[in-house]
């Protein structure tokens, strides 16, 4: 895709080269192919749709019946802000008051058109000249470029102060090099992201949900979200817009917990059940604040397993219920796991430096039984808990 390929997609002919493309999608490429030129449309436009077809198909899933008009990239959609998130924020951004806002690394503009959707009047730029057109003709495609004004420019030349409030998001990926880890290789880097609230106060910070938290600018709140389970982001909410320390953020449900983050679960014995909890709150830090919602326990005061003695229905986490625990013996799990004819196992780990996959090899399972291998500590000792 290029700007050329993207200004021919937008056209009458693109369109209709668009919904032929549409049409033929999930067959043989080269079929697809033959079939599109066999209507008259040329071969590089050809192409060009039916990649777009094949992208907006894949990007259901982030963005629903939206993507069948939105304009794609593959990178650009891998690093896109999925819908549920995006519109969540923005609503909250409503809620603060924000009228105007300065999206700084605008990508497909996926937060530009939640945000828009809420009223709010945004000026968003990507330093990329293709993925501003992509974010410009996303915005027209969804009937909002009067609230939605899109250039290409440097995050930096940006006069930020005359907004309500700036979202960041910097390119952490670098083609050739993939995740970028250090946040001074990000663009911007993140001396200027982290100078943003001192500029704006109410700032937001879109970030890799495994972001250090020491980075967490001062009385700024770090929220991680999660989306049918899938730890997908971190936001750091600055200024006004922070309400607690630390929030975990599970979609499309909107429960959340939320608390300092510091806080010490109790510590105890292996309960009846086991509570694996949504990678939000384990990596929010918020393990301690969901034990105390369910009246658990830690047994181990370094991993995230909760244990309670009676069932508590939560949303936030796995529950599965403890029939044995043992210190760590590959020939007594085997053994075990034989005499009640286990054939099939999950295995959760915690703490465990084995490999999964091995240690099903290892184990040897005949039967029709099932059951979860947790493999943890407790007090410290290699342990495995058996479950279902």
């Amino acid at each position: 895709m290029d700007l050329e390929l993207l200004a021919s997609l937008r056209t009458p002919e693109g369109s209709a080269a668009l919904s032929a493309a549409t049409g033929v999608t999930g067959v043989d490429p080269l079929a697809a192919a033959s079939a599109l030129r066999a209507r008259g449309i040329p071969a590089p436009l050809a192409a060009a749709a039916l990649t777009q077809a094949d992208l907006r198909r894949r990007a259901e899933g982030k963005f629903g019946a939206a993507a069948a008009e939105m304009f794609f990239t593959r990178a650009g959609l891998e690093q896109a802000t999925r819908a549920v998130v995006a519109d969540r924020r923005a609503a909250r951004l409503r809620a603060a008051g924000v009228a105007t806002l300065a999206d700084l690394g605008c990508g497909l503009g996926s937060d530009a058109l939640a945000a828009a959707r809420q009223g709010i009047r945004v000026y968003a730029v990507d330093a990329d000249p293709l993925t501003a057109a992509l974010a410009e003709a996303n915005a027209a495609a969804a009937g909002l470029s009067a609230l939605v004004t899109v250039e290409c420019a440097d995050a930096a030349s940006v006069e930020v102060e005359r907004f309500d409030a700036v979202f960041a998001d910097p390119a952490r990926r670098r083609a050739g090099r993939g995740r970028l880890m250090d946040p001074q290789a990000w663009s911007p880097p993140w001396d200027f992201i982290a100078a943003l609230p001192g500029r704006v106060p109410r700032t937001v910070l879109k970030l890799a949900p495994g972001i250090d938290h020491a980075l967490l600018p001062a009385g700024a709140e770090g929220e991680w979200v999660s989306v049918d389970g899938d730890l997908v982001e971190a936001a750091f909410w600055c200024g006004p817009l922070a309400e607690f320390p630390r929030r975990a953020v599970l979609l499309p449900s909107g429960g959340e917990v939320h608390g300092s983050g510091v806080e010490a679960a109790p510590v105890g014995t292996v309960g009846r059940f086991l509570y694996d909890p949504d990678p939000a709150v384990v990596r929010s830090h918020l393990v301690a604040e969901f034990a105390a919602e369910i009246g658990g326990r830690l047994a181990d005061p370094q991993i995230a397993y909760v244990y309670t003695d009676e069932s508590v229905d939560t949303a936030f986490a796995r529950r599965l219920e403890v029939t044995d625990v043992l210190p760590f013996s590959l020939k007594r799990l085997r053994a075990l796991l034989r005499e009640r004819h286990v054939g099939r196992v999950e295995i959760r780990k915690r703490g465990s430096a084995l490999e999964p996959e091995q240690l099903r090899r290892d184990l040897r399972l005949r039967g029709d039984g099932w059951a979860s291998v947790v493999l943890t500590r407790v007090a410290g000792a290699p342990t495995v808990v058996l479950c279902r």
